[in-house]
């Protein structure tokens, strides 16, 4: 449907933009331009009847970006779901694995990992996060690897549709390159904080970086206040949006720290990646040729700037003092008595105290081999006719 234009007065110019929201259709802003004195004698001078004629002219810059990255990352999640699966195996290390018909695609019995997954040895083998290995076996590539592991299938499809209903509005307004940065960046900033605090168990999935794009989206809000329409409404739903989530996050079993350090990231992100220019510069730029404004517009505003700066300083002092730290094997819930409740608040229908670990037992004759759930590690006994307390105890030593 065709948009119809009517005539304007000479001193006001009409710019087409595309819109990031709108698909084909586009928006029309207005200009108002201060015209010197003498342009505006020879209008006068025309014939009045005689329609002024409209100029128009097309920002590009707003074009809409093509959406690729962020289903790319969905698969790349996939993939690496279905890899870890194949390599769990779980028939040739347990008899109850459910959904057997699968084959070596199993899933590990439901008092093991009730999210349909795999197992954690499994997920230490593939690179989950586990602090030990980070710190001790200098393996600090598990701070991104963890982010596209998944402890299960409910895991993987929750964080999935959320990935493509927040990463697909973003990618199409911003372009693949900033949503990229900003989700991995996050991801990381969202390990780092939880290494620092969560030390006794593994961590695995991309909930650190999918809260680094809600928190990107709340920065993006901020920086750009003066050319959103409603944006008290858009920040204050944004806001509950956030703090629902961050809420689930006291839950046992979840990792809120990964949560509050991708925000975190991501917030600041925003501030550096997500700004916009003002449109005062912007009707400037696409003013007919010729015109003359009265005064130069900036690019962005002051404040734009300000945030700029402050976030970029604060994100590299930030990771450079959290990498510092976790190399040097500090725990932090040794300086804050308090802040465990930020990822787990006990209740009566629920303890935050970690489930005790368990062993994979083998015994061929006198020989015993245990493999520890939670480290992983493994170990070889002599140890003709184990009683179950024996075995248990030798577990317990094990996992410590």
């Amino acid at each position: 449907m065709e948009k119809e234009h009517y005539p304007v007065p000479p001193s006001e110019i009409q710019i087409r933009v595309n819109s990031r929201r709108g698909g084909n259709n586009s928006i029309i802003h207005p200009v108002e331009i201060d015209t010197p004195t003498h342009q505006v004698l020879p209008a006068m001078a025309s014939s009045s009847s005689a329609p002024s004629p409209v100029v128009y002219r097309e920002a590009k810059h707003l074009k809409t970006w093509w959406p690729w990255l962020i289903p790319a990352f969905v698969i790349a999640n996939v993939v690496m779901f279905i890899i870890t699966m194949y390599v769990n195996n779980c028939p040739k290390k347990s008899v109850s694995c459910i959904a057997r018909f699968l084959g070596r695609f199993s899933f590990q019995p439901f008092k093991e990992n009730p999210l349909l997954g795999p197992s954690s040895i499994t997920l230490q083998k593939m690179g989950a996060l586990h602090v030990q290995k980070v710190v001790d076996g200098h393996q600090g590539w598990r701070l991104i690897t963890c982010n596209w592991l998944h402890g299960g299938v409910f895991h993987l499809l929750a964080n999935m549709l959320s990935l493509l209903v927040i990463g697909i509005r973003l990618e199409q307004e911003f372009g693949f390159v900033k949503v990229g940065l900003l989700y991995v960046i996050s991801g990381f900033g969202g390990s780092l904080l939880s290494a620092l605090f969560i030390q006794s168990n593994i961590s695995v999935g991309a909930s650190g970086a999918l809260f680094g794009l809600l928190g990107g989206m709340l920065s993006e809000i901020i920086t750009n206040w003066t050319i959103y329409a409603n944006k008290v409404a858009a920040f204050m739903t944004l806001v509950v949006i956030i703090a629902i989530n961050l809420a689930v996050g006291i839950l046992p079993q979840v990792d809120n720290f990964a949560h509050i350090g991708g925000f975190l990231s991501g917030f600041l992100l925003g501030f550096v990646f997500l700004i916009r220019p003002q449109f005062g510069w912007f009707n400037q730029r696409y003013a007919p040729l010729g015109y003359i404004p009265a005064s130069v517009k900036s690019k962005f505003k002051t404040y734009q700037c300000a945030l700029w700066i402050i976030s970029l300083i604060l994100l590299i002092v930030g990771f450079t003092i959290g990498v510092v730290l976790l190399l040097r094997g500090v725990d932090a819930n040794e300086h804050c008595s308090w802040c465990h409740y930020l990822s787990c608040v006990p209740t009566a229908k629920w303890s935050c105290k970690t489930e005790p670990a368990y062993c994979l037992s083998t015994q061929i004759r006198n020989q015993l081999n245990l493999t520890c759930s939670s480290n992983g590690k493994s170990s070889m006994y002599i140890l003709p006719g184990a009683t179950s307390s024996q075995i248990q105890g030798l577990c317990t030593e094990l996992c410590r």
